[in-house]
């Protein structure tokens, strides 16, 4: 039996049934909670009633009737009494009252709760009700937020389009304002001619002196019979007597400026200069290229070496102990070397292979003993006889005791000693030990290398180290402008090439179309010049420019050649960084140049607007192959903007990748050629191979057949079809040549046909395998291979191997020379390539990774060159290979070498591959350099730590992280503080650098700081006058200029002026100098050969260009021997030698001898008024610089008081 607890439901009070008893009992309901005594109680009640129940028959009294019986029964069994039993009733009522106000108690508490619910409930559903408005007005206030920075950024971009278009206005009405001044000038101008003709004519029995030809337009005077002088002004006649200055005015002749005391006369790129204005002779100069060799601009030295038998131990003495030093040395330098060699051919199978090396070469040296072999005659002849570019030659020549030389040997000696004493050949006769005598070269060779083919001053100049003290970062020179001369070079050569060509291809028609552009009045579009792929348009672009250079000197052309797709020449932000570059460099600008690709496309119209505001003649600038570009349609926006008057455009695309916007532009489209154009072409060129065709071979009807499509009538093609007929005729199986090629019907199979024959010519299977792997190699590369490298990836490789494949590439229009890399000659040959050997994309991926491994074994080695920058990177992005990309990129010297080129657009795309922002890249950089300044110790890689900490720090500020910049700025200031001195120039180099970014964050007070410790640090390591003060000094003056404190900015910045116009004239301009002295040295090695009107022409322009640097001694020099040349050659009553006489009388002139200049500048004009005609501008000319030499000696001579000359000199 259980307890009571048993029978109590968890959920109250329940109804459950006593089993107690077999027939069953009374169902009752218990509460929840009784007390145990009540229970007792009942239970027992309840047992009585169930047993009383039990023994009552089916006539028993009813329960009401003998209940209390039976009650009473039970009780007294047990033996108790009435008053217990009463007792008991008495507490059962009790008990039974508690009960019910308990119960009625907890039925009010759980109304009472309930009630609490449903008021909690309600109180729980208004507050959902409030928390789901205030979402909702929440949302509502994020949206309305939303669309207030919506709006406010549309104003902002609505603004800036305001300012953009107002930009736009200003430079049109400019525009229109200048065309409309221009205008007025030339109506005024002819009017006063014609009023002053008029009164020449009215003027009778008076002496008049030609308006047209005095030293003004705007001050012109007449002298009368009396020796009054009359001055014509615009605003009416001024009756003061001209000063010398006033004579000497600008004035615009048709052959271009005369400027400020400009007495040297000449013609040609130089059409008179002056010193002042040393920016016009740099930008005449940079346009003579087509004057000079390709051997002279290329970026490699290639050391020729001619050897016999008897001298093979020197050669090789050479080669394993030298040659990698003098490698070492020029790649230091950024250019190639390579010492090349043939094995001894006994039978001449690289006879013409051997004579283009010698073309190409830079330097020549024989090693010769006692003999010299028949078969090597001819090489020595055609580099030391015949040389006609005067290149650098050297003999080594080993004497024996007891032994003489052959005939051949002292023939050949006693040929080039007998040579003019310009000859660059160089003979060195030794006798001993073998290893001294090729020290003996090897000094040579240096200082050739450094002094004639590369035009360093310093011939002493040793190898330095990247971080040694004495080495100059590469930028000094030019400022904070980062220069690549690599891509220079690269433009310089892809012009020279694209103007090669011997056929003119029926341009001439397409030469005026351009010239009408040129002098068609502004403003109008640019010009589309269009056609199919290898139609001609880089040829005929590049034979215009010689035209122009030669016919307008006083046109500045910029040009720039865009290679194939992806290679550095096709990257828009350095074509349009390179070409800005050159506004500033003809500018005379130190300025910063800001290398944000975005903000490059802004700087570069402003530059152009300012160079067109000072230019007297025409800017036009020629962008070829620009459909190349990525995305041109964007980063050349600027083409579609109005351009100044002066500033014309051209550019050339491929008809179908043609951008739609620009088809409604003016265009000149080439068309093919026609079938007679075609022939002619191909037979000059298998002429010019010794190749003759006869008429069943090569008829007017199969060529008439072939050439009925654009594909096979296009210049490329004819020019290729002409070089496979010449190259099958020396081969013997033209005929058979001759069907494959008509069955060719694009440019494409066509080469394909060509590369086949090529490899089918070679002498081995391992040849052709080396050609498909070199032209597979040279096909994944970024911008090309050298010789170099090929030759350290294929060891086996020999040079007669390499130079007879390149050779034979070469010729078949497959390969050529660009900065020293071999590259396709054209887009169509690297896509045969592509096409032939290489269609599976896994074999691109295996090539590619041979290139990366071998940069990589570079790297490995510390050979940080522009190479491995330039191609290591690009390769990884290629293959997609993310972490080794992140993993270069952190090789800080490697980014390094790419922000000091200029390539800053590069770097930062390769960090977007990676994943990383701006930020995540500085901190990088920056834990990277912690992690190098721990591992290093010394002063040299402290030294080297600082410069890694500046150009992080210019990097940073370059993207716009000031604050980020700051902190390695700061800690390069500290490195060179300690490791060199406080006082150290390149401490003033971190000061200004430091100062610049306090000048971006608008910290005004700390950069006026750092700029004058910079300038009283740079003041006592350089003077007062270097070009550094300059630099510091315009600092200051742009720093004063933005706190608009003008006077101060304008006294610094005339100061500045002042330093850089003194700097000048020693120097020549900062940017161009370098470059110009090694083109003068070139220009003086074309001088060297015979006697000929250009030769002496060229002397005529180093002589100006002498003077322009100040140097009047050696420009004397160079006149002098102008001069001569010009008598022995013209005659002496040439204008040429007028020209020459002018051109000394000015150097006389300017060292104050009076008496030589006044002899010279008669004998000029005496040549002149028999020559030409009186009113010819050269005569005027010469009359006007005598009359100013005449009134100098006036003046001189009154001054002296010497009035006896100084009668016979106004007489």
């Amino acid at each position: 039996m259980g307890t009571a607890s048993s029978l109590v439901s968890p959920a109250g009070g329940e109804v459950i049934e006593d089993t107690y008893g077999a027939g069953g009992g009374e169902a009752c309901e218990i509460p929840v909670e009784v007390k145990p005594k009540a229970r007792l109680l009942r239970s027992s009640f309840r047992r009585g009633a169930a047993a009383a129940a039990a023994g009552a028959g089916p006539g028993s009294l009813p329960r009401g009737a003998g209940g209390g019986g039976l009650l009473g029964a039970s009780f007294k069994s047990t033996g108790s009494s009435v008053p217990e039993l009463e007792y008991a009733a008495a507490e059962y009522e009790r008990l039974k009252k508690e009960y019910e106000i308990f119960r009625v108690s907890k039925n009010q508490e759980l109304l009472s709760m309930g009630r609490r619910e449903a008021k909690l409930d309600t109180e729980n559903k208004r507050l959902r009700a409030e928390l789901q408005a205030l979402q909702k007005t929440y949302q509502k206030i994020l949206r309305e937020k939303e669309s207030a920075l919506e709006a406010k950024y549309q104003a902002m971009e609505r603004a800036a389009t305001f300012e953009h278009d107002r930009d736009k206005v200003k430079r049109q009405f400019k525009i229109f304002r200048e065309t409309k001044e221009n205008e007025i000038q030339d109506l005024l101008r002819a009017k006063r001619e014609l009023e002053s003709k008029l009164q020449r004519l009215q003027a009778q029995g008076i002496q008049v002196f030609d308006p047209g030809e005095s030293d003004s337009d705007d001050n012109c005077t007449d002298v009368t019979a009396a020796g009054t002088q009359c001055e014509y002004w615009t605003g009416g006649a001024l009756g003061s007597e001209p000063s010398i200055g006033s004579m000497i005015q600008l004035q615009q002749s048709f052959r271009g400026p005369e400027f400020a005391h400009s007495s040297i006369d000449v013609e040609g790129p130089f059409a008179n200069v002056n010193r002042d204005d040393w920016d016009v002779a740099v930008a005449s100069l940079l346009q003579v290229t087509p004057l000079f060799s390709h051997s002279l601009w290329s970026n490699t030295v290639r050391c020729y070496l001619i050897y016999t038998d008897e001298t093979q131990p020197e050669v090789d003495l050479f080669l394993k102990d030298y040659s990698p030093k003098l490698k070492r040395m020029c790649e230091t330098m950024g250019y190639f070397f390579h010492a090349i060699y043939f094995p001894i051919d006994l039978e001449n199978q690289y006879l013409a292979v051997r004579k283009w090396e010698i073309e190409k070469s830079s330097l020549v040296i024989l090693f010769i003993h006692l003999t010299l072999p028949s078969l090597l005659l001819e090489d020595c002849e055609e580099a030391f006889l015949k040389n006609p570019e005067g290149k650098p030659r050297l003999i080594y020549h080993r004497l024996e005791d007891g032994k003489v030389s052959s005939n051949s040997i002292q023939q050949l000696i006693d040929q080039v000693s007998n040579l003019n004493k310009t000859n660059k050949a160089k003979i060195i006769d030794h006798s001993g030990d073998p290893t001294e005598g090729v020290y003996k070269i090897y000094i040579y060779v240096e200082k050739i290398i450094k002094q004639d083919i590369l035009g360093f001053e310093n011939t002493d100049m040793e190898t330095k180290d990247l971080g040694s003290e004495d080495s100059i970062p590469e930028e000094d020179d030019f400022g904070d402008v980062l220069w690549d001369i690599h891509d220079e070079q690269e433009q310089m050569e892809t012009f020279q090439q694209a103007s090669n060509s011997a056929h003119e291809l029926g341009f001439d028609k397409y030469y005026q179309r351009l010239n009408d552009l040129v002098a068609a009045p502004a403003p109008i579009p640019p010009l589309l010049v269009s056609g199919g792929p290898g139609s001609g348009k880089s040829l005929l672009l590049s034979k215009w420019i010689q035209l122009q250079q030669k016919n307008s000197p006083n046109t500045l052309i910029l040009s720039h050649f865009v290679g194939r797709p992806m290679s550095t020449s096709s990257e828009p932000s350095l074509i349009i960084k390179r070409l800005t570059l050159k506004l500033m460099q003809h500018s005379w600008s130190v300025s910063a140049l800001t290398l944000d690709p975005a903000k490059l496309l802004e700087e570069f119209p402003r530059w152009l607007e300012k160079l067109s505001a000072r230019h007297q003649g025409s800017i036009i600038i020629i962008i070829d192959s620009i459909d190349q570009v990525q995305q041109v349609e964007k980063h050349m926006k600027w083409l579609i903007d109005p351009l100044p008057v002066n500033v014309r455009v051209i550019v050339s695309v491929n008809v179908e990748t043609c951008p739609p916007a620009w088809r409604l532009w003016p265009t000149l489209h080439l068309d093919p050629l026609n079938p007679k154009d075609a022939k002619s072409i191909i037979i000059a060129e298998c002429r010019s191979m010794d190749i003759k065709l006869s008429k069943e071979q090569v008829s007017e009807k199969k060529l008439e057949r072939h050439c009925r499509s654009a594909t096979t009538c296009n210049a490329l093609y004819v020019t290729l079809f002409g070089k496979v007929m010449a190259r099958a005729g020396r081969a013997g199986n033209l005929d058979k040549i001759l069907h494959q090629c008509f069955q060719c019907q694009d440019t494409i199979s066509l080469y394909r046909l060509a590369l086949r024959s090529i490899q089918e010519s070679l002498a081995n299977d391992m040849d052709k395998e080396l050609m498909k792997q070199i032209l597979c190699l040279i096909n994944v590369s970024h911008n090309g291979v050298s010789e170099s490298e090929l030759m350290e990836l294929y060891p086996e490789l020999s040079w007669a191997v390499l130079t007879s494949l390149i050779h034979s590439l070469h010729k078949m229009c497959l390969l050529t020379y660009g900065c020293g890399l071999l590259k396709f000659q054209h887009l169509q040959a690297w896509e045969t390539v592509r096409l032939e050997y290489m269609e599976d994309p896994t074999i691109i991926s295996s090539y590619r990774q041979k290139l990366i491994n071998y940069f990589t074994m570079q790297l490995s080695r510390d050979r940080v060159t522009w190479r491995s920058t330039d191609e290591l990177p690009w390769l990884f992005q290629q293959q997609g290979s993310k972490q080794k990309l992140h993993d270069c990129l952190l090789n800080l010297f490697v980014s390094q070498n790419l922000y000091k080129r200029g390539h800053f657009a590069d770097l930062l795309s390769y960090w977007q591959f990676v994943g990383k922002d701006k930020s995540a890249m500085a901190a990088e950089y920056f834990d990277s350099l912690k992690q190098h300044e721990k591992n290093w110790e010394g002063e040299e890689n402290m030294i080297c730590l600082a410069d890694l900490y500046e150009t992080l720090g210019r990097f940073l500020r370059d993207l716009g992280l000031l604050s980020q910049a700051v902190v390695p700025l700061q800690r390069s200031l500290e490195i060179r503080e300690t490791a060199l001195d406080p006082d150290h120039p390149r401490v003033a180099q971190s000061l200004h650098q430091l100062a610049s970014v306090y000048v971006q964050w608008k910290k005004f007070g700390n950069a006026e700081q750092l700029y004058k410790q910079a300038l009283e640090i740079a003041e006592n390591a350089y003077g007062a006058e270097h070009p550094h003060i300059a630099r510091e000094l315009e600092a200051l003056a742009t720093l004063y200029q933005k706190q608009n404190k003008y006077e101060q900015a304008e006294h610094f910045r005339k100061k500045s002026f002042k330093i850089r116009q003194k700097a000048t004239r020693r120097k020549g301009n900062s940017y161009g100098f370098a470059l110009l002295r090694r083109r003068a040295l070139q220009l003086e090695e074309l001088t060297l050969g015979k006697d000929t009107p250009d030769n002496a022409r060229t002397l005529n322009e180093l002589g100006v260009l002498y003077y322009l640097q100040n140097n009047l001694e050696t420009a004397d020099q160079f006149l002098k021997r102008s001069l001569e040349m010009r008598e022995r050659v013209l005659g002496p009553d040439h204008p040429d030698c007028a020209q020459s006489l002018n051109n000394l009388a000015a150097l006389c002139n300017e060292k104050k001898q009076y008496d030589k200049a006044e002899e010279l500048y008669e004998r000029a004009l005496d040549i002149r008024r028999r020559a030409l005609a009186p009113d010819h501008p050269s005569l005027a000319y010469t009359v006007k610089h005598l009359a100013i030499l005449y009134k100098k000696m006036i003046s001189l001579l009154f001054f002296r008081g010497n009035l006896t000359k100084l009668y016979l000199c106004m007489s």
